[in-house]
Order: structure tokens, then C-alpha cells, then sequence
């Protein structure tokens, strides 16, 4: 009742330079609720709806009325850390700022101090309860904690259950008791009164917004999927791997059941991924007589003709050796681009971004873990998925680096996947997730499958014949 009678903005805090939306002054109230309740929360907002901007404004307006005293900790993945602190310098805040990485070697230094308010960004980090940096996050000595994160729920409740309890402890139950009345009942038995009953504990400690629902003055997302097929020799690797890696999945589901066969399975269907994208990825000696990528082709005839189009353009891959060979390519036919993969140093990913936002080349390659958090692109109006990967949040945190605030043009988005092969299935895939992490987060209707995320019939589709 409380936070339905909430206003729906409040003024903006004394000193803070620059303007919120209406949404994010609702936001702004929403975080100032959980602080006269002395809780934390997760605040979920869609990927470019300024999550950053709205926790810098709570900050400011907390001091402002007295309720912040004390130092504010902000831990962060390392790529983020100068947009940390180029947003806080911009509204004028004042944090302590480190890294996820840091705050394990610096744990019993920072132990040491007591903060006012933790603040967690892209708190997907530590969705793993049993990670040694979610460990340290629970050792901090912090009166209040908020986690940012676009994607709150990636791959099963169990996720949600460990940034939910770091910054709001106990509202879920223990780890054990949520996995017996929530988790169990929601994805095994796919109980529709259980999934509602999460939703409206979780709804007051979370806040999210869709780009859908707030921004309706975004520019046009255009989605297409382009279908390539596999032929000649690489359509051969491809079936010659599907049936040994098939067999040899089955082989490890009997002799270890499903749940001991995940890494046997993932690096099967890692290899026929590899084939799709090129097969120079595959590391085996009959991959090696295949010289010629139906979709490393397909890429080369498309770019030349929006490069024309003075199409700005973001090509993004899982696989780093991808991006190389894409490099080659490009190269070869003399289009200039840049590259950004997470090996890639601060200050230079600093200049690369730089000059694909000034206009200096038209072609950006990106790793989709490079990519996924901390970068605005809104230069882009252009992105391309080279490979699809399973979890669909992490395609659209990738997306939103070009759709986002700030875009003033249409973005036109084209998915490559090699028709009738494991890229096209992996879609089924994404869309149960999809929808699971709907129903949970937003409270949405029903899954509309009945069976468990992943069963033996998933893997039987998953490694069938090239349709």
C-alpha cells in the first residue's frame, strides 16, 4: 500500500545537474521508500533507461534530507569504472568506487570501514551465491545495499534468490527453504499460483522498467533474421560432428544422467556452433580441409551495401577468434573498423569508442561479454548478431548499447543463424527463458510450455539432422 501511494516524482536533489524523466523521478521515490524502510532493492531496469543516473540522484537526495551521513561503496565490473566516475564527477556525487575484482584482494582493508549505502552494479556478478566475490560482497559492513542490474533473472531463480538476499537478507527465506516452496514448484511443476505468489513478494523490493513501457519516444527497433545455409563441405562437418557429438552426449546422459553431462553437452553443441560461425574455430583435424564460412560470406556481401547506406554498424560474436577473422575479412575487402573484446585495455577501449561515436570508421566488432555492459553507442544505428547465444537478456543488453537513450535514428537489427542447424534451435531455448524471466520479473502471464526448462527432448532437437 505504501508504495502504491507513492508520488510519482519527487523534485530534483539540491545540486544535481541535469534532469530526470518522469520514470526515473519515479524510480528516484521508489529508492527513497526503501531507504524510510531501511532495505535494500534491486533496481531492474531495462538496458538505457539510465539506472546509473537515478541511483546518483538517490545518493544526492539522501544527504540533501540527512538520511546519508556516511560513505557510499560502489562496486563495479572493471569496464565500468571510469563511467562510474565520469557520471558521478558530471552529477556532482561523492563515492567510493572499486571493482568486483579489487573488493576480494581489498576485503579486510574496506572491512575496516562502515558504509552508509552499497550499491552493487550489474549485480548479476554475483548470482552465484557460493562465488567467492558474492562471499565477500556479504562480509561488507553496510547499513543499506542496492543491486543494478538489467538482467536479474539469465538462467534459473536460483539468481534472482542470491541478489535479492544480498541486498535485502532473509525476504526470500534461506537458500535451502526458497529452492523447496519457490524455485521446485515454479520451474519443475511449472505452478502458476506459486510464480504469482514470488511476484508480489519480490515486486516491492524490485523496480522494472521495460523500454516499451517508458520510452515511447525511442526510435523504431527493426529485428530481422537473415537464414544461411550450410552447404558443401561445411554442411558435411557439420553433420559429421552432430552425429559424433551426439553420440557422444548420449553416451555421458547414461552413464551420468542429465545433470552430470552439462559440460560434455556444452562443449558438443560448442562445436557445432563453431562450425555455423566458421569452421577454422573448430579445433580438429577434419575441420581443417573446410576452408570456406557460409555466414563469414554472407556478412562480407552484407556490410558493403549499408556501409553505402552510411549505416553505422555493431558486429558482435562469442567468440573472440570470430572477431579476427571477420578482421581479416574486412581487411581484405577495405573496410575500416576497430575492435573491443575483454582483453582489451581501459584507456584504448576509451579511444576505440571514441572514434566509432565521432565517425571515424563505420564497422565496430564487439565480444558479446565486452559488449553486453558500459558502453553507449548511440553512433550506431546498426547491429548485427553474428552468433545467437542461449540466454536472450544478454542479446539485448548488446542490443541496448545502440537503443537506447540518446539514439536518434531507427536501429536496425539482423540476427545471421544457418538455417535448420543448432543456432536456429537454440531460439526455442531462449524463448522458454524469455518467458520465464517475464513471469517472474514482471509478473506476466503463464509460461507456455508445461515441462521443465531443460529435458532430454531439448537435446534431442538440439542435435537433430540439418533440416
Amino acid at each position: 500500500q505504501r508504495l502504491n501511494a507513492l508520488p510519482s516524482t519527487l523534485p530534483t536533489p539540491q545540486g544535481f545537474v541535469g534532469e530526470l524523466r518522469d520514470y526515473q523521478s519515479r524510480g528516484l521515490a521508489w529508492m527513497r521508500f526503501l531507504s524510510e524502510l531501511g532495505t535494500g532493492g534491486i533496481l531492474a531496469d531495462d538496458m538505457g533507461l539510465g539506472k546509473t543516473v537515478q541511483v546518483l540522484a538517490h545518493v544526492l537526495d539522501e544527504r540533501e534530507r540527512g538520511a546519508l551521513t556516511g560513505p557510499t561503496l560502489v562496486v563495479v565490473p572493471t569496464s565500468l569504472v571510469g563511467n562510474w566516475c565520469t557520471e558521478a564527477a558530471s552529477f556532482d556525487a561523492d563515492l567510493v568506487v572499486t571493482t568486483y575484482a579489487l573488493l576480494i584482494r581489498d576485503l579486510e582493508r574496506l572491512r575496516e570501514h562502515d558504509f552508509d549505502l552499497l550499491v552493487l552494479d550489474e549485480a548479476q556478478a554475483i548470482k552465484n551465491a557460493a562465488s567467492q566475490t558474492a562471499r565477500a560482497v556479504r562480509e561488507l559492513n553496510a547499513k543499506r545495499a542496492l543491486a543494478m542490474t538489467g538482467t536479474p533473472l539469465e538462467n534459473h531463480l536460483g539468481e534472482l534468490w542470491a541478489q535479492l538476499d544480498a541486498v535485502a537478507p532473509g525476504v526470500l527465506g534461506g537458500q535451502q527453504w526458497f529452492g523447496q516452496h519457490f524455485r521446485t514448484p515454479i520451474e519443475k511443476e511449472n505452478d502458476s499460483t506459486v510464480r504469482e505468489q514470488l511476484s508480489r513478494r519480490i515486486s516491492p523490493l524490485m523496480l522494472r522498467r521495460t523500454k516499451h513501457q517508458v520510452l515511447a519516444e525511442l526510435p523504431d527497433k527493426t529485428e530481422s533474421q537473415r537464414e544461411i545455409t550450410l552447404a558443401g563441405a561445411q554442411r558435411e562437418l557439420y553433420e559429421s560432428l552432430r552425429l559424433a557429438q551426439h553420440q557422444r552426449v548420449q553416451q555421458a546422459v547414461a552413464e551420468r544422467g542429465l545433470g552430470g553431462s552439462g559440460i560434455v553437452m556444452l562443449d558438443a553443441l560448442l562445436k557445432l556452433r563453431q562450425v555455423c560461425c566458421d569452421p577454422r574455430l573448430v579445433k580438429l583435424d577434419s575441420a581443417k580441409k573446410v576452408t570456406r564460412s557460409a555466414k563469414l560470406e554472407h556478412l562480407r556481401d552484407l556490410l558493403p551495401t549499408l556501409i553505402e547506406e552510411k549505416r553505422r554498424i555493431l558486429v558482435f560474436s562469442q567468440f573472440t577468434e570470430m572477431l579476427d577473422l571477420i578482421g581479416q575479412a574486412l581487411e581484405r575487402d577495405g573496410i575500416l573498423y576497430t575492435t573491443l573484446t575483454g582483453d582489451t585495455p581501459g584507456k584504448v577501449r576509451t579511444q576505440r569508442v571514441a572514434q566509432f561515436q565521432e565517425g571515424e570508421i563505420p564497422v565496430f566488432l564487439i565480444s558479446l561479454k565486452a559488449g553486453g555492459t558500459g558502453l553507449n553507442l548511440t553512433a550506431a544505428d546498426t547491429v548485427i548478431h553474428y552468433d545467437p547465444w542461449w540466454n536472450p537478456a544478454v542479446e539485448a543488453q548488446a542490443t541496448g548499447r545502440a537503443h537506447r537513450m540518446g539514439q536518434q535514428n531507427p536501429v536496425f537489427v539482423y540476427k545471421l543463424v544457418c538455417a535448420g542447424t543448432v543456432e536456429e534451435r537454440i531460439h526455442d531455448l531462449q524463448s522458454r527463458k524469455a518467458h520465464l524471466a517475464a513471469s517472474i520479473l514482471e509478473g506476466s502471464a503463464e509460461r507456455q510450455d508445461d515441462g521443465p526448462l531443460f529435458d532430454e527432448e531439448d537435446l534431442a532437437l538440439l542435435f537433430a539432422p540439418v533440416a
